[in-house]
Parts: structure tokens; sequence; C-alpha cells
């Protein structure tokens, strides 16, 4: 018998910012100093299946990859703020591509949803490395554990932007 999915739940959220970068700053440089690649904050990005984010740095990295695209919760961003005594940490300082509002991104690993209309697949937590604590604060990585964001698949084309809307939450049928 085929498996499928349907129509599990929807919730109202927010997208507050979205971030591209066209380079790697830490990913791959373990033992050497960070690279200079800026985020360019976008108000909408366009979603390619088994791609990624145009204008990423992980757009067609390699087939299947795990990231393809980052999300990363604004309470997480306060949080931090408050934590850290840093009232002007700025969300794309975590280099996580979309920052939402509203939705606990850990119940959407192992999970397929939409936003406006783009598929994607949450696969695992973006756990945070050791480079949090230069470019965020000391002890950054241990406290952002367990809250790190998550990593997705993109699973449909399309383009998603800045504002509020339903994520559609689908589970597996038989």
């Amino acid at each position: 018998m085929a498996s499928g999915f349907c129509l599990a739940k929807t919730v109202s959220f927010a997208i507050r910012h979205i971030y591209v970068s066209a380079g790697h700053n830490f990913y791959g440089r373990y033992g050497q100093p960070a690279d200079t690649h800026g985020v360019t904050e976008v108000s909408r990005v366009r979603c390619r299946a088994g791609w990624g984010l145009e204008g990423d740095r992980f757009y067609g990295y390699r087939p299947g990859y795990r990231g393809q695209a980052t999300f990363f919760g604004w309470e997480t961003v306060l949080a931090a703020r408050r934590k850290f005594r840093s009232p002007r940490l700025a969300a794309g300082v975590f280099r996580r591509n979309i920052i939402t509002e509203g939705i606990d991104l850990n119940t959407l690993i192992g999970r397929r949803f939409t936003l406006e209309g783009v598929e994607f697949e949450g696969t695992e937590e973006s756990r945070p490395c050791h480079w949090m604590n230069g470019c965020v604060a000391a002890g950054a990585e241990d406290w952002l554990r367990g809250q790190g964001g998550l990593r997705a698949r993109v699973l449909s084309d399309g383009e998603i932007g800045v504002g509020s809307f339903e994520l559609r939450l689908f589970q597996e049928v038989e």
C-alpha cells in the first residue's frame, strides 16, 4: 500500500527576516579564522526543490542535503539578547536563513510543512557550533543547544516572503 501525506493542522506564525549569504564564514573552516562573507537581508526568496534558496551559500550544495534552508526562532533571538546583555544583537548573526515567530521549530523535525505554498521537510536541529561563542557571546554554543533552529530540505519550487502566514503541517498516512 502506498503512503502519502494529509494535512494535520495549520499554525499562524510570522516570518520576521530572511537572510542569504553568498559564502561560508564558518562551515568547513574548523581550525581556521572565520571568513568575511556578510548576510544579505531580503524580503522574498525563491526556493527550488532539491536545491535550496537562490543566492544562498548552500544553494545546490549537494543532492539531498539536509540543510538547504535553515530556520531560527525570533523568540530565541530575543532571549539571547537578554541572556548575553546584548540588546542590539542582530538576528543575522546566527546565520540562519528564515527567522520565524510563533512556532516551536523543534516540532517540525521529521515533518513536512508548507509556507506560502512551498513545501519543506524538517530534517534536524541546526546545531550551534563553537563559532557562536565568538559571533554571539562566550557561552552561546552551550546555551543554544536545543534551540539552534531547524535544518530543512526544500521539496517544491516557489517563493516565500516576510509577513504573517499559516504554516500547514502534514502527517504521513498509509
